[in-house]
């Protein structure tokens, strides 16, 4: 891979990671189509989607700093966790991220293996993109929405999660979805979408590099940078734009733009 390929992979990845159109699939596709060779496939995703976690530390970083302190003075004192779950927003936040961890890790350590052999099948990121659009178009039918994030929502907003490591099904757009079916705001779904990112990606980036240390040589490490930092830029962009979007009520118009390059992608390949 060169330096180049690195940024056009990168800035694919950060803005598909929060526009509801699949980041994993778009690089597979267009690793595909266009002939880029990634190498380190998955070490080059896992270090291109801790940009994107680096966007969301940016666009929210008054309020990550605010949610973090307010939930580690709750974490430290045990006999208060009922009442602080109770009364204590940021405490509240942190346990419902928390859960949807559950899911998720239960998924890859069963079948990690598996999920990383489907980043060599493009017509299965494409068939999936078709899904994705049929996730983003029924919430045409749940535009009311106006209740909160619970733990028993959690849950199941954790199960699309872990749903989305396959390749083509979007992370925020069926966590998103899946919070608004269960009548949960949208604007708040948007945000709880982008913060139960953080700790799935930091800790595979902190799996990933350990792994790496060693086995990757300096000039691989130079031409992933790149990468990371158009994937924060187009991070940044992607998060403000999907709020936009949301705030007005109009998610569910991604969905038109994964039936066309799903289609496409089953058609060509």
């Amino acid at each position: 891979m060169t330096w180049w390929e690195s940024i056009l992979l990168g800035l694919l990845q950060g803005l598909t990671e929060f526009l509801p159109v699949s980041s994993s699939g778009h690089l597979v596709l267009g690793q595909h189509l266009l002939g880029l060779d990634a190498g380190n496939g998955v070490l080059f995703e896992v270090m291109v989607h801790f940009g994107t976690v680096m966007s969301i530390f940016w666009v929210y970083r008054s309020r990550i700093g605010t949610l973090l302190s307010g939930f580690l003075s709750a974490f430290i004192q045990p006999a208060s966790w009922a009442g602080n779950y109770t009364g204590n927003d940021s405490f509240r936040l942190g346990v419902h991220v928390l859960i949807t961890m559950i899911p998720t890790g239960l998924i890859y350590v069963l079948f990690g293996s598996q999920i990383e052999a489907a980043f060599g099948s493009p017509r299965l990121a494409a068939g999936m993109l078709l899904v994705t659009g049929t996730l983003l178009l029924l919430t045409i039918w749940s535009k009311n929405a106006s209740g909160r994030v619970t733990a028993p929502k959690s849950i199941l907003i954790g199960i699309a999660q872990a749903a989305a490591m396959i390749p083509g099904i979007s992370r925020s757009g069926s966590t998103i979805c899946t919070a608004i079916y269960q009548n949960v705001d949208p604007e708040e779904a948007a945000d709880f979408s982008f913060f139960m990112l953080l700790p799935v990606v930091i800790s595979a980036t902190i799996l990933k590099l350990s792994d790496a240390v060693g086995t990757v040589g300096e000039a691989e490490w130079v031409v992933l940078l790149p990468g990371v930092i158009a994937a924060f830029v187009a991070g940044v962009w992607a998060i403000r734009l999907v709020l936009s979007f949301v705030r007005r009520g109009q998610f569910h118009l991604f969905a038109i733009y994964c039936f066309v390059v799903g289609g496409l992608g089953l058609w060509l390949l």
